[in-house]
């Protein structure tokens, strides 16, 4: 596995890989990597010939009371772990290697970004899709893949992709838990013991949600309602929000007659965590 640091390299690489007609698979992350990245690596492995693997600590999407400077980092670990999968590449850039000075270039996605995690992280998006853009121009993949629990920064891309013509195919993995059902995210690190069981409330209450639709229940606002009380009853818990929405166009429906996405966002204790179900009425 080749390490690379600087953007020059890493797209000269793919210039040659192109030019010998090999398929590039490509996995951004912000590093800490648990086994839900792994499950996108693999998939990467039986899609393309080439793996390149990003580690880059966005500060673009990161709010000024957010945690950048918290988020967890061990490099080493993450190099170790792309080893074994056989990853190619790790693309490992500096930031100012990625936002030189002077940098002044923005790429936003406007009406999908409007609500769930968008409503409460203003900017957040503008940060992925400029840094996405930026890991598509110097990679130069074909395939890029992204897992389906940051469900509305997968429709994002998807969005920025088709209005901007690129010629990337977009792929979204499922999400991958705990054995206890907690959805894996780098975050689940700053939770306590007693906040990691708390944590559960997230799932349970998606099942909760499935649960009262295949009962008859159609309206969101009820479900919401119980879904808030129940994962409030746990300690630590405080829910920023729950919405079903449309699965591709992220707006909200007022009643569950075709398969919505429930999404939801609460914190537990000072981490926040999101997960998501795709619900299907009988």
């Amino acid at each position: 596995m080749i390490e690379i640091t600087k953007v020059k390299d890493m797209q000269e690489l793919s210039k040659n890989w192109k030019k010998n007609s090999f398929k590039i698979a490509f996995v951004p992350t912000m590093g800490y990597l648990h086994e839900g990245h792994l499950s996108l690596v693999r998939l990467a492995k039986k899609l393309g010939d080439k793996i390149v693997v990003s580690i880059f600590v966005n500060p673009l999407q990161f709010g000024p009371s957010e945690d950048f400077r918290e988020y967890p980092r061990d490099l080493k670990r993450d190099k170790n772990l792309l080893e074994k999968e056989g990853v190619d590449v790790v693309f490992v850039p500096e930031t100012e290697e990625m936002y030189p000075e002077g940098f002044q270039t923005y790429v936003e996605v406007t009406e999908i970004t409007r609500g769930l995690c968008g409503a409460f992280r203003p900017g957040h998006f503008k940060g992925v899709t400029t840094v996405v853009l930026k890991l598509f121009n110097i990679v130069k993949p074909d395939i890029a893949i992204f897992g389906e629990k940051d469900y509305q920064q997968l429709q994002v891309i998807k969005r920025m992709v088709k209005d901007l013509n690129l010629d990337i195919e977009i792929i979204g993995a499922p999400t991958v838990r705990e054995k206890d059902g907690l959805a894996m995210s780098s975050r689940n690190t700053y939770l306590s013991p007693e906040e990691r069981k708390s944590a559960l409330s997230l799932y349970k209450s998606l099942l909760l949600a499935e649960e009262l639709v295949k009962k008859g229940e159609r309206d969101p606002f009820k479900i919401k309602e119980k879904m808030i009380e129940f994962i409030q009853s746990y300690p630590f818990t405080q829910v920023q929000y729950i919405e079903f929405v449309d699965p591709e166009t992220l707006e909200p429906v007022k009643i569950i007659d075709k398969p919505v996405v429930c999404a939801l966002a609460v914190f537990v204790g000072k981490a926040r965590l999101i997960d998501n179900m795709l619900i299907k009425p009988e």
